[in-house]
């Protein structure tokens, strides 16, 4: 069951579950819930991953695995495990499983790598006139990107 701690109705309810559970002795899993990146959030990252895609001459899934994922935030994308036949199997974690903090932290490094490296800026959430510009940029490359 999940309760919302911060609701006056259910950390009362969880209190009680939890002492309930400590007098039988029981072998209990205790598990944060950290909430996903927001809708917002994957609109803007797709967004700025268009953009440099056009300035930079590479298709959105290009940029998105080869600099976002391995590139700029290897840490957080970057897994591995054993198969049966234990060989090491390497594989990129999807987007979706980002909390709001690591997505945060993974666009900014985006944000940071594209300027130092590749000199492309990309504007911040809140700069809606340069992000109705990328918007137009994507319109007139969608073919190329």
């Amino acid at each position: 069951m999940i309760y919302d701690l911060n609701n006056e109705y259910e950390a009362p309810k969880f209190k009680g579950k939890v002492e309930k559970l400590l007098q039988e002795g029981a072998t209990v899993e205790l598990k944060k819930i950290h909430p996903k990146r927001s809708l917002a959030q994957n609109n803007y990252l797709h967004l700025i991953l268009g953009f440099f895609g056009s300035e930079y001459g590479l298709s959105i899934e290009e940029v998105k695995l080869d600099i976002f994922k391995r590139e700029c935030n290897a840490d957080l994308f970057k897994r591995s495990h054993d198969n049966k036949k234990g060989v090491r199997i390497e594989f990129l974690r999807s987007t979706a499983e980002l909390t709001t903090a690591e997505m945060t932290t993974a666009i900014e490094r985006f944000r940071n790598w594209s300027a130092a490296v590749a000199g492309i800026y990309l504007p911040s959430a809140n700069e809606h006139e340069f992000l109705l510009h990328c918007r137009r940029a994507i319109e007139e490359n969608r073919e190329f990107i």
